[in-house]
């Protein structure tokens, strides 16, 4: 300041000038605040300026005040265009890196990005029909022991069933029995009829584990069976459950059913279920119409020694069961296939095939909507 006669107004012209080009030259919003602090800061330029006017005489101050004060009025409006000018070119620069493609695809809201596994929405569906009918889910271990899996849905010694080409079997334990990875959901019913006193109406859905593995089978697969004991369940009832239950899975009118004699050596009588079907597209089947037959399920009354293993007296009560695998009728009715790919974990399957995470399954709804 001691460059700089305060009583000189072309000096204060020149100092203005100087500011002026400095804030317009300052490249960004930083060095702007520089500029800023030194014209307008406690110890500015400008700010000295101001201060000397209390040295002045009368008349000088009637003169140089408003000088001065001008001076510092234009100078904090240049500062304040300045600062406008920064942050719109700023922005514009942003915009310029940062811009949205519009005719890349909208993505998807994380919730929406999941999907229900077919399996675990087939097994939702089977709930949802069932429970319908007054039937409650029943569960139990994977691995068992041989009474549960075996001899008490009379299994006899020997059968083809209990050899190591067929099923998995874990080391002896320490009484020496060897536990086994469950070959059906049977043992389910077995321990369901041990702990519940009938009327008895339930289903068993669960993993089952065999030693097969091809286009159809996987040494790992789910199979739902269902059970029900009372004193006057028959056929009659048996075969109605097993229509309607077609009818709503398969979201059909009405079915034909076709049940022929067989033998599982927990029923008795024995029959495989056959349904109604077209065939006639390549590829593709069709229930509820067409004159093929295509084998779903097996079923049968259960076996008097079945009741009595679990401790129920077959002169008083009797029942049915019956049991499919999950994956199968998922299969058909989704037209799927390959059964290994429900366990082969690609995305791309999954989004293709799976349902969304909150369309729940419901007989007014619709099951697969």
């Amino acid at each position: 300041m001691s460059d700089i006669d305060v009583t000189d107004q072309s000096a204060i012209a020149d100092l203005e000038q100087d500011l002026a080009s400095a804030i317009l030259g300052a490249p960004d919003e930083a060095g702007l605040e520089e500029v800023r602090i030194a014209a307008l800061g406690k110890k500015g330029s400008v700010s000295e300026l101001l201060k000397s006017l209390g040295a002045m005489s009368p008349d000088e101050r009637k003169v140089m005040g408003p000088a001065i004060n001008g001076l510092r009025d234009r100078v904090a409006g240049l500062i304040t265009h300045r600062r406008s000018a920064l942050k719109t070119r700023a922005l514009e620069a942003r915009l310029a890196t940062e811009t949205v493609d519009v005719t890349l695809p909208v993505r998807e809201a994380a919730a929406e990005t999941g999907r229900v596994h077919p399996i675990a929405q087939v097994m939702e569906e089977l709930t949802a029909i069932f429970a319908d009918m007054g039937f409650s889910v029943a569960e139990g271990p994977d691995i068992e022991d041989d009474f549960h899996n075996f001899t008490a849905l009379n299994f006899p010694p020997g059968h083809p069933a209990r050899e190591m080409h067929d099923t998995f079997f874990l080391p002896p334990g320490a009484d020496g029995q060897r536990k086994v990875l469950r070959t059906h959901t049977s043992p389910v019913q077995v321990r369901t009829m041990q702990t519940k006193t009938p009327p008895i109406r339930v289903i068993c859905p669960g993993r089952t584990y065999r030693c097969d593995s091809d286009q159809t089978h996987t040494p790992m697969f789910h199979q739902v069976e269902g059970l029900v004991i009372d004193k006057g369940a028959h056929l009659g009832h048996l075969k109605w459950i097993l229509e309607e239950f077609c009818k709503s899975f398969f979201e059909v009118e009405g079915v034909k059913m076709r049940f022929r004699p067989s033998f599982f050596p927990f029923t008795e009588p024995s029959m495989e279920v056959d349904i109604q079907c077209d065939r006639s597209r390549p590829g593709e089947i069709r229930f509820g119409e067409g004159t093929d037959w295509l084998e779903i399920l097996g079923c049968g009354m259960v076996h008097p020694n079945v009741l009595r293993n679990c401790g129920l007296d077959p002169d008083e009560y009797q029942g049915f069961a019956w049991g499919m695998g999950i994956d199968r009728i998922a299969m058909l009715k989704y037209g799927m296939s390959d059964l290994r790919a429900f366990f082969e974990a690609d995305v791309r399957w999954l989004s293709h095939y799976g349902f969304r995470p909150l369309d729940f399954p419901t007989l007014a709804g619709g099951l697969s909507a």
